[in-house]
């Protein structure tokens, strides 16, 4: 298998009660703590969702149809590991919104990527 290839994945977010919002990735041994989705990236999972407590996304390194694109801007200190992204636009509409993504992603993807395109699907 080719390590350049580009990685996609089929995620689950969701809200607990206390309107916080996680990522869910039975693989993950660290803290659940470290899933949770915070700094722009759960006003986005907000907007994505529509009033629902989960949302589930498919991520790409590379672009699709219909995809939203989260491009890179740099590397994050002030907050901890992870990096800093901007999502111009969802759904066709200017949004401009910065979104830290914690260091998570480099375990799904195996780094920061320098943009993430992402979409919603309805789970079979």
């Amino acid at each position: 298998m080719n390590n350049l290839s580009p990685i996609s994945r089929k995620l689950k977010f969701y809200k607990e009660a206390d309107e916080r919002w996680y990522v869910e990735l039975p693989e993950w041994e660290g803290s659940k703590a470290d899933l949770e989705m915070v700094a722009g990236a759960d006003t986005m999972l907000n907007y994505m969702a529509e009033g629902n407590d989960h949302v589930n996304l498919y991520l790409s390194e590379e672009a699709f149809d219909g995809a939203d694109k989260l491009e890179f801007i740099r590397m994050a200190t002030e907050i901890g590991n992870g990096a800093h992204y901007i999502m111009k636009s969802y759904a066709g509409i200017e949004f401009n919104l910065d979104v830290w993504i914690c260091d998570v992603c480099r375990f799904v993807f195996g780094k920061m990527p320098m943009e993430i395109y992402l979409s919603k699907y309805n789970k079979d």
